[in-house]
């Protein structure tokens, strides 16, 4: 129970830590009535999976439309990080563990991570009161027929801790799956040769463009202007941008726009090619080098970071693989990584004000921003350039090969199949 207790507690606290440094840096410390610590709790509730409500109102006489669908990444991934390492590091000398163990141990981990995010469900809750803005026939109206709208939000306790516990789980899973020293179960031994390279691949590239991301962040936070939005969106929504050029990079697309802004800091070039006040607008390759000649850039940096994972791959796989099996296992992953990506990468918000159902002050008091991914066209891009890196990466990992890795191999099969006949 202690290791458990660690490793949920070490997640939610990375999270906590990181979720407040980003909304102290974006200003929410300034947020009226104690209510910093509520959206802190609210924000990662998000990160982990659960769900937040937003709603408001002054009755039948103003209503606050507000939503909020937005992933911030950068927690989810601190958090995400810690716990696997934390979970994993009490069996990192253990070749074999049984089911029983295992699945003993996720359920006590999960248990512990369920009382976390039920007290920061209950904390995640807050009304604010608005002004109702305009000119001051507006604010009169207003005076006299009652209290100023409100905006509040509240999580969404038994969806929170229902879908909180699956994404729990699934990290789990994951980090079974990535983990070169994590121990599995005799019966799924035989799989670990086929899904832990390609999986820990993947894992290898998004996190190299999360740190290629940083270090471009750093740069700018450094050398323009806005340092503390910078740094609310490295800490808050880093991997969002950088897993998105990934999926711009290999031909992959979104769409949506970009009416007004309502707080959300994001790119100059993503607000350019994304404004209008009318219909969605393609983002892909070609539309961000309409507005940034450098968008090709993403092109080479995708063809590096892959081909380098895919020899990686290659190299921890057998050593008599096929290349045409390093290929399909790695266009396999990618074209499932490029459709998750997609998911957590998703925007929908919007903010708006309207009085008595007459008119719509958002024109003053309000936007919306939406990004949606091209699913099929994500897995097409994927599975593509999965073939071509997969294929050139088991060539070259064929080249750095020496003799005695093939033998070594041989001999690693046949010990496999030994100890399967003697369980």
């Amino acid at each position: 129970m202690r290791e458990a207790l660690a490793a949920a507690g070490a997640g939610i606290a990375t999270m906590i830590v990181v979720a407040a440094l980003g909304l102290w840096a974006a200003g929410a410390a300034d947020l009226p009535d104690g209510a910093f610590v509520r959206v802190v709790a609210a924000v990662v509730v998000i990160a982990a999976g659960g769900s937040v409500e937003l709603s408001g109102g002054t009755g039948d006489l103003a209503q606050a439309d507000a939503a909020v669908d937005v992933v911030p990444l950068s927690v989810t991934l601190a958090g995400a990080l810690v716990i696997a390492v934390v979970f994993l590091r009490p069996l990192r000398h253990r070749a074999v563990a049984t089911t029983g163990e295992l699945l003993g141990r996720m359920a006590a981990t999960a248990g512990c991570w369920l009382v976390f995010l039920l007290v920061l469900g209950l904390i995640a809750r807050h009304t604010f009161r608005l002004p109702t803005g305009g000119d001051d026939v507006t604010e009169g109206i207003g005076g006299d027929l009652g209290p100023s709208p409100a905006v509040g939000f509240r999580a969404d306790l038994p969806a929170t801790l229902g879908v909180g516990l699956v994404w729990f789980l699934a990290l789990l899973t994951l980090a079974f799956a990535v983990s070169r020293k994590a121990p599995l179960p005799s019966s799924l031994l035989p799989f670990q040769r086929s899904v832990r390279p390609p999986a820990h691949a993947m894992l290898t590239v998004l996190l190299a463009y999360v740190a290629i991301g940083l270090v471009v962040g750093v740069i700018v936070l450094f050398t323009r202007g806005h340092p503390a939005q910078t740094l609310a969106v490295l800490l808050l929504g880093l991997p969002n941008l950088a897993w998105t050029a990934l999926g711009v990079g290999t031909g992959g697309a979104w769409e949506g726009h970009v009416d007004r802004p309502i707080g959300l800091p994001m790119p100059g070039v993503l607000d350019q090619v994304l404004r209008t006040r009318g219909g969605d607008r393609t983002l892909d390759l070609n539309a961000v080098a309409e507005y940034d000649g450098r968008a090709w850039l993403l092109v080479a940096v995708a063809a590096v970071v892959l081909i380098a994972a895919a020899f990686r791959a290659a190299v921890h796989s057998p050593a008599r693989l096929p290349a045409w099996r390093n290929a399909l296992e790695l266009a396999a992953a990618l074209a499932l990584t490029l459709c998750v990506v997609g998911l957590l990468t998703r925007i929908s918000a919007r903010f708006g004000l309207s009085l008595m159902g007459i008119g719509d002050l958002g024109d003053s008091f309000g936007g919306e921003v939406t990004l949606e991914p091209h699913l099929l066209r994500l897995v097409a891009a994927g599975a593509a350039w999965g073939l071509v890196t997969g294929f050139l990466g088991s060539l070259l990992a064929r080249r750095a090969r020496h003799p005695g890795d093939v033998r070594e191999s041989r001999a690693a099969r046949r010990g496999g199949r030994t100890a399967q006949r003697g369980g």
